[in-house]
């Protein structure tokens, strides 16, 4: 491998292709919630229509990605990788945990066209409809051929990696871990005999070990190896710092070239360590939250796509850029040139302390000065 074997990853946040999203799509499943404030998932559909005007319905399975298809056609990523914050399930075995999201498996066509490659799996929503749940979610994305990281039918393989061929260039492998503080309860981690998540019991050296050991039994010559890790509360920018210790060793104990952090509803601050891109937490992207208060100083509705670049013979970051949307009408559109200096603005405050300073380009991509 040489300089010019580069492999292009796009990594998302949270996608959330339930409840409200699910119902504007062509089969929609039931729309009946167990929420203490909402009983019907139609409810998101309205208050997204009454912020920013109607949907017409039922829309394409291409609908919700938008204007991010463009992006993706430009950019070409060899693989695209996110963390799907959903059921693909009919069951109706739901878990009383308050917010529950499942879609219908009629409608897991929106993820393929995307042109998604892996489904990390491992977060606090994926066991909301029970095992059977779990079991449907596995079984279609297997149908459409969609690999999957973070969860499974015992803990072997929630373990496993999802491994990708990056064309003729060499493979990208996604471990998958979610962390308690993000919602995950301890029974939903998976057993050697009970399907669940792969839950991490903490962020201390031992288990950074345990991660390490797994890599290697695995991890070959012009591999990329992404640590993607559900972890921390859904709002606020801080990072703590047992975070980034473990994301420095996941780097340089683990055999780690890229940590893929998610959870938080907005993105957060970014580093680059030892050319090693550090998400620490990446935001949702497609959600249903739109007209919903409370957090409007958080601009959750600004999204990013992460692009990085990385050369598969050092495994090294070569060139990383992002791309801002706004999701309206539960769709993804270009950001204003206000909104992507907004996001500039706050990723710049955000990524300080890790040295990082990005500059706003002609094509309202981020990139790194």
């Amino acid at each position: 491998m040489t300089n010019s074997d580069p492999v292009k990853l796009f990594l998302a946040g949270d996608v959330m292709l339930g409840r409200g999203v699910d119902q504007i799509l062509p089969r929609p499943t039931d729309p009946r919630l167990h929420e203490p404030m909402v009983s019907s998932a139609i409810r998101y559909v309205e208050l997204a229509e009454a912020t920013n005007g109607p949907i017409e319905r039922p829309v394409g399975f291409d609908y919700v990605w938008g204007e991010a298809l463009a992006e993706l056609d430009r950019v070409c990523p060899d693989v695209g990788i996110v963390n799907l914050e959903t059921a693909i399930t009919t069951s109706d075995d739901f878990s009383p945990k308050g917010i529950n999201y499942r879609m219908s498996p009629a409608n897991a066509a929106c993820l393929t066209a995307a042109g998604i490659d892996c489904c990390v799996l491992a977060n606090n929503h994926v066991l909301d409809w029970g095992h059977g749940g779990l079991s449907d979610t596995l079984a279609t994305l297997a149908r459409f051929g969609i690999a999957t990281a973070g969860a499974g039918r015992n803990l072997y393989e929630a373990q496993a990696p999802a491994i990708m061929a990056a064309g003729a260039k060499g493979r990208v492998l996604v471990f998958a871990f979610g962390l308690g503080d993000s919602g995950i309860p301890p029974s939903w981690g998976a057993t050697t005999e009970r399907a669940g998540v792969n839950r991490l019991p903490d962020l201390s050296d031992a288990t950074r070990g345990r991660i390490a050991a797994q890599v290697t039994a695995v991890k070959r010559p012009g591999d990329i190896v992404v640590a993607s890790i559900h972890w921390g509360c859904n709002w606020g920018y801080e990072v703590p710092a047992e975070q980034i210790e473990f994301a420095h060793g996941l780097v340089d104990k683990a055999g780690v070239d890229c940590v893929h952090g998610h959870s938080c509803h907005h993105a957060k601050g970014i580093e680059i360590y030892k050319n090693k891109l550090i998400l620490f937490g990446c935001g949702d992207f497609i959600d249903d939250y739109e007209g919903i208060s409370g957090y409007e100083a958080f601009r959750d509705d600004l999204v990013l796509m992460y692009l990085p670049t990385i050369d598969m013979a050092n495994s090294r970051l070569v060139a990383l850029e992002m791309a801002p949307f706004q999701v309206r009408n539960m769709q993804l559109k270009r950001t204003s040139e206000h909104d992507a200096v907004w996001l500039k603005n706050i990723l710049n405050r955000e990524s300080q302390r890790f040295g990082l300073k990005l500059r706003l380009d002609d094509d309202k991509c981020l990139r790194p000065n």
